[in-house]
């Protein structure tokens, strides 16, 4: 790939992989084919069975061992004169600080979340180190290359925000699958398997005050209470009871279908047959995880849609196998897409519902899609992904900043191209992150709390892991293992406190700080006081502005993706946290730009580095993928600015 003069570049560079996943299993193999020596990989995960179909350095044999170690001796057998330098660790953690980025020339991402991508862009930032980001989602990729004052960084363009329902919407007024789906999933699921501690609001509504019978919490197993009794007892009080309470609210109803209350009675026997050696076949494994309700009703199509009774019937089974069989997580389950028996109870859970408000019911494939964040992988796409990335790499290492390039990989040909380049994007003189322009929240001071701010702000927008909090010399709170016990408590009692009742006030007109030590990031926040919030449109209860967050991309209920995916960022609705992939992800084409418009980055001087102009390369009705490869194929869609001035031409 590079010409001889160049090849000491790439034989002497020392490379950081970040993720050895679909992009990096692909990525390792063609740095270690393109001459690279020095390669260091990092990635948490451990290998699944799910990941053999596109991870190619992995086998059957090596389904939990850890991805980096199985992928360096993999390649080592064909190349075994390179040094591969495997972590099994999570690039959060501390080991992995500023000092260490910096001996590498170049770093590499091949990541499937959006908290560890901002993580990686601000350390390769504080660094100094050329970043290249990359990502697919089924035929769709990206290969986007980062370099500190010369191109914009990773977060210069705000990320979409995951997709939020109103609570009352979950639990009251669901209109879509995906609304069950959620309901199933992070209400019925969390409360009956999850950590009893945690807020829900299942409990909130889970009895009406005035009805003696149903005081209590219904979701706690009584003393000796046959296991059938009680899952028909739960089945009767969320499907039946809750229903019909919510049904009393007749103004609600007045311009809605009203749901159907539903009871075992309706669909089911008095008491179930009970099937000789119901539980042994579902457990037929010592594997938790592969213990199956549909295994145990002798149901094997996860494509078919199952009736009412159907739902009913492995409902109640998936309960009385995890708590026959399971008994000693429960407490502990957070809902996992590889967990056989939490899909096969969240399916029916939410059909169930579904089947009460009129919604149509869904398989358990695509019920699994959208629980999970699923997006199908493509290994094509991956190994033309890894492709473009070490072509980055080499032009990084040769220092050839006219030749970098933005590339977009497309299912469809445009312009008879399947791959479009395009010029990287200036910095964005607004980014926090590296422009360090200040930011404005608006927020009531008054009832919102330090931990409000922290969790809902510092952490869940600004992705922060060690936040430090300073109001002027003050110090409002703090993180770290070497703080004193006073300290700590003192910190910990702050974070109880409203904003105004601070030891050092916050009101309107305060500007924080608030700085990240091992991002080695520091932002200004202006806070300004505002009485009341619009609790749909803006849950959280404050507004962060200066730093605009891109709009969450609602999902269409129509075409649904089913197999296996999960995290980050978008409910699908639009995926990092989408339910499926139903949301269109299109990468740019046809893009036209006046030319007076088009500054190039070689143009940029290095006294120049912060730049206000940024070109979107996409049109007014397509999106730029912000996806992520792995097991967690979550797509991110970007929408592009629609001001035709501000757009790039395509080379």
């Amino acid at each position: 790939m590079a010409s001889p003069p160049h090849l000491s570049a790439v034989k002497g560079a020392k490379v950081l992989m970040v993720g050895a996943g679909g992009i990096g299993c692909e990525l390792l193999k063609t740095l270690a084919l393109s001459g690279f020596k020095d390669i260091h990989i990092i990635d948490m995960d451990t290998i699944e069975v799910s990941n053999l179909n596109r991870q190619f350095l992995f086998r059957q044999k090596h389904v939990g061992q850890s991805k980096a170690k199985v992928a360096r001796d993999a390649i080592l057998r064909f190349r075994p004169n390179i040094s591969i330098t495997p972590y099994h660790a999570n690039v959060k953690d501390p080991e992995f600080n500023v000092d260490f980025f910096k001996q590498f020339n170049v770093v590499l991402n091949g990541l499937d979340n959006l908290d560890a991508r901002r993580h990686v862009n601000r350390l390769c930032l504080a660094a100094d180190v050329p970043l290249v980001e990359s990502g697919t989602t089924g035929f769709l990729g990206q290969v986007t290359i980062h370099l500190k004052g010369k191109t914009e960084c990773y977060e210069c363009q705000p990320k979409p925000a995951p997709k939020s329902y109103p609570v009352c919407t979950i639990t009251s007024t669901p209109s879509k699958f995906v609304h069950c789906i959620v309901w199933a999933k992070d209400l019925l699921f969390a409360k009956l398997f999850g950590d009893k501690a945690q807020d829900n609001d299942l409990n909130v509504r889970s009895g009406n005050a005035s009805t003696s019978d149903h005081t209590e919490d219904v979701f706690e197993r009584r003393t000796d209470e046959d296991i059938e009794d009680y899952g028909r007892r739960i089945y009767d009080h969320v499907f039946g009871y809750n229903i019909e309470v919510a049904l009393s609210n007749e103004e609600t109803w007045k311009n809605r279908n009203m749901p159907r209350p539903i009871y075992t009675k309706d669909v089911l026997p008095v008491r179930p047959t009970r099937q000789n050696g119901n539980m042994d076949r579902g457990s037929a494994t010592e594997n938790p995880s592969s213990v199956s309700a549909m295994a145990s009703l002798g149901m094997k199509n996860p494509q078919e849609i199952w009736s009412l009774m159907e739902n009913s019937k492995i409902f109640l089974e998936a309960l009385k196998l995890f708590f026959g069989k399971r008994e000693k997580d429960i407490g502990n389950l957070s809902f996992d897409k590889d967990d056989q028996l939490a899909v096969e109870f969240v399916t029916s859970a939410a059909n169930i519902r579904a089947s009460s408000f009129g919604i149509p019911l869904h398989s358990l494939f695509e019920s699994k899609g959208i629980a999970g964040n699923i997006v199908h992988a493509v290994a094509t796409t991956n190994a033309i992904i890894a492709g473009l990335i070490v072509i980055e790499a080499i032009k990084v290492l040769q220092k050839d900043a006219k030749s970098y390039r933005m590339t977009y990989c497309l299912e469809h040909p445009s312009k008879k191209m399947l791959l479009m380049p395009v010029e990287p994007y200036e910095p964005n003189k607004s980014c926090y992150v590296c422009s360090e322009t200040p930011l404005s929240l608006e927020i009531n001071t008054h009832r919102s709390t330090l931990r409000d701010f922290v969790d809902k702000i510092v952490k869940a927008k600004l992705g922060m892991n060690l936040p430090l909090i300073m109001h002027g010399s003050a110090l409002l709170y703090e993180v770290g293992d070497d703080l004193e016990e006073d300290m700590v408590a003192n910190y910990a009692a702050n974070l109880e406190k409203v904003l105004s009742e601070l030891p050092s006030p916050v009101t309107s007109g305060t500007l924080l700080t608030v700085e990240d030590l091992q991002q080695e990031l520091t932002c200004n926040i202006n806070i300004k006081h505002r009485e009341e919030f619009d609790e749909e449109k803006e849950p959280d209860g404050m507004v962060l502005s200066g730093w605009t967050q891109a709009p969450a991309v609602e999902k269409k209920d129509e075409n649904h993706v089913g197999n296996g995916v999960g995290t980050s960022k978008n409910m699908p609705t639009s995926a990092e946290q989408a339910e499926t992939n139903e949301d269109v992800e299109i990468v740019p084409a046809d893009i036209e730009i006046p030319a007076d418009k088009k500054r190039k980055l070689a143009e940029i001087s290095n006294s120049d580095g912060m730049v206000t102009s940024r070109v979107a390369a996409e049109t007014n009705n397509h999106s730029k993928v912000e996806e992520l490869d792995d097991d967690d194929d979550v797509v991110f869609i970007c929408d592009g600015d629609s001001d035709p001035s501000k757009k790039r031409k395509l080379h």
